[in-house]
C-alpha cells in the first residue's frame, strides 16, 4: 500500500515475509501465491507492498542470473505486489531450531543466537547485504528510485572487543562505498538501516548514535523497530530526536508490538507468560527501571544502573528468577498489532501508535518505509496460533488494516495505482 504524507512524501507500507520460511526461490514464489496475493485480496487493495526476506541461498540464485530477478519481478506484478524494502537481518535458516537451550536461556552457542551470524565484523555479511541491494535495485517499481534494506545492529554484544569494533567500522565503510556503486550503476539509491535490538552491540538509540553517528548517512541509517524500542523502555519522541541529533535517518520503521506484563510477580501472569517461552526465537526480557540514568540499560544479567531496565537474555531466564518482578516486564515477542493478548498480559500497541505519530504526524515525514514484522505467528501459544493458511492470511490482513487506519487518522491519504 502507498500513502501520501501532507508534505508530498510517498510512504510505502508492506508486510515482512520473514513470517514464511523459504530457503529457495521456489519457496519465495510460492509465498506470493499462497499468502501475499490472498492478503492483498483480503484487504481489498489493488497493490500491496512486501518486505521480502531473501535468505543467502535465494540471494545467490538471484545474483547469479538476472533473468531470475526479472522472473520474481514479473510474479510480484502478477499478484498485485511490489517491493521497495528487504529484510536483510536473518542470513538463512531463520525458522530452524534444534530444541531448547538450558532453562530456556540464550546461552552461548544456543541456536537462538544464530540469527546474529554472520555479523558486521565479517565479509560474509557485507557481501550478502550488497547482493541484496543489487537485487532490490532490480525489483523496485518503475516509478520508485530508492529502496531500503534492514540489517542487524552490528553484532550480538559478546564478544565485542576493540578489534571487532575496528573490523565492523571498516566493513561499514566498504558497505557505503558498495551502495554508492549500486546507485551509480543502476540509478537506484538503496539505503541500509541498522536495527537496534536488545542484547546486541546497538540495543537502543543512544548506542545507535554512538556507534553509527560517524557513518555515511547518505546510505546508512537506522531501522527503528517499535517492539525493540518498547522493550528497552525508550520513549519514541526522545528516541527519534536522539537519532536526528546524530544525523541518523530512519531508513525504515518496523511496525511491531512487544508482549507486556504489568504485574509479573503474580501467579496468573507468570502462567500466561510461560506460554510464550518457546524454543525457536530469542525473547529478551526487560523490567522497567526507576527514574534517571541511561534509558538503554545494560544487557546480559540484571543491570544495577538507576533508570536502566533490568535485563536478561530470554523469557525463560526471567521466569526462572533472574528478574525480581517488582515492575512491569516487556518481552521481545512480536505479537499481532491489532490483537493484544488477553489479560493479565497486554502489548505495547500504544508505543507503536506513538512511534507512528512521531515519525509521520509532523510537518515532514521522517521515514518513507513502514514494514509490519510479526514473524512469530507460528510461535504464539497454541490457542492464539493460526491453524490454517487462510487464518494466517486473515491475521496479516487485519494487521495491515490496523496500520492503514492509524495512518489515515494521522492525516496520510491512501493512494491507488
Amino acid at each position: 500500500m502507498r500513502f501520501r504524507h501532507p508534505d508530498g512524501t510517498a510512504v510505502h507500507v508492506a508486510y515482512c515475509t520473514n513470517v514464511h520460511p523459504a530457503e529457495d526461490l521456489a519457496g519465495v514464489l510460492g509465498q506470493l501465491r499462497r499468502y501475499a496475493g490472498p492478503v492483498r485480496e483480503r484487504l481489498g487493495v489493488p497493490r500491496l507492498g512486501l518486505g521480502l526476506w531473501l535468505s543467502r541461498p535465494v540471494c545467490d540464485t538471484l545474483t547469479a542470473d538476472p533473468g531470475e530477478v526479472a522472473r520474481l519481478r514479473d510474479e510480484l506484478a502478477a499478484h498485485g505486489l511490489e517491493v521497495v524494502t528487504l529484510n536483510g537481518f536473518p542470513y538463512q535458516g531463520f525458522h530452524d531450531y534444534e530444541g531448547e537451550s538450558e532453562a530456556g536461556a540464550a546461552v552461548p552457542g544456543s541456536p537462538k543466537l544464530r540469527v546474529y551470524h554472520p555479523d558486521w565484523t565479517t565479509r560474509e555479511r557485507l557481501s550478502y547485504t550488497l547482493d541484496l541491494a543489487r537485487v532490490l535495485a532490480g525489483l523496485l517499481p518503475d516509478d520508485v528510485t530508492s529502496g531500503s534494506v534492514s540489517t542487524l545492529p552490528l553484532a550480538w554484544r559478546t564478544p565485542w572487543t576493540p578489534e571487532r569494533s575496528a573490523a565492523a567500522a571498516a566493513t561499514l565503510g566498504l558497505l557505503a562505498e558498495g551502495l554508492a556503486e549500486v546507485a551509480a550503476t543502476t540509478g537506484r539509491t538503496i539505503r541500509v538501516g541498522f536495527e537496534p535490538e536488545p542484547g546486541c552491540v546497538v540495543e537502543n538509540t543512544t548506542q545507535a548514535a554512538h556507534h553509527l553517528g560517524g557513518v555515511d548517512h547518505d546510505y546508512l541509517g537506522v531501522c527503528l523497530d517499535a517492539c525493540h524500542l518498547a522493550v528497552q523502555f525508550e520513549e519514541p519522541g526522545e528516541a527519534v530526536a536522539r537519532l536526528a541529533a546524530a544525523g541518523l535517518p530512519v531508513v525504515k520503521l518496523q511496525a511491531s508490538c512487544a508482549l507486556q506484563a504489568d504485574r509479573p510477580a503474580e501467579a496468573a501472569t507468570r502462567e500466561a507468560l510461560a506460554a510464550f517461552a518457546e524454543p525457536r526465537f530469542i525473547h529478551q526480557t526487560r523490567e522497567r527501571g526507576t527514574a534517571g540514568g541511561d534509558p538503554g540499560g545494560a544487557a546480559g544479567g540484571v543491570s544495577g544502573d538507576t533508570g536502566a531496565p533490568l535485563s536478561v537474555d530470554d523469557l525463560g531466564e526471567a521466569l526462572g528468577g533472574s528478574l525480581p518482578g517488582d515492575a512491569p516486564w516487556r518481552v521481545h515477542f512480536h505479537v499481532p498489532l491489532h490483537a493484544p493478548p488477553a489479560p493479565p498480559l497486554t502489548s505495547t500497541q500504544g508505543v507503536l501508535g506513538e512511534t507512528l505519530r512521531v515519525l509521520l504526524a509532523g510537518p515532514a515525514a521522517l521515514t518513507r518505509h513502514v514494514e509490519v514484522e510479526t514473524y512469530t505467528w507460528e510461535a504464539l501459544p497454541p490457542d492464539r496460533r493460526p491453524r490454517t493458511e487462510e487464518a494466517l492470511v486473515e491475521g496479516i490482513a487485519l494487521e495491515l488494516a490496523w496500520i492503514r487506519d492509524r495512518l489515515v487518522d494521522l492525516g496520510l491519504k491512501e493512494e491507488t495505482p
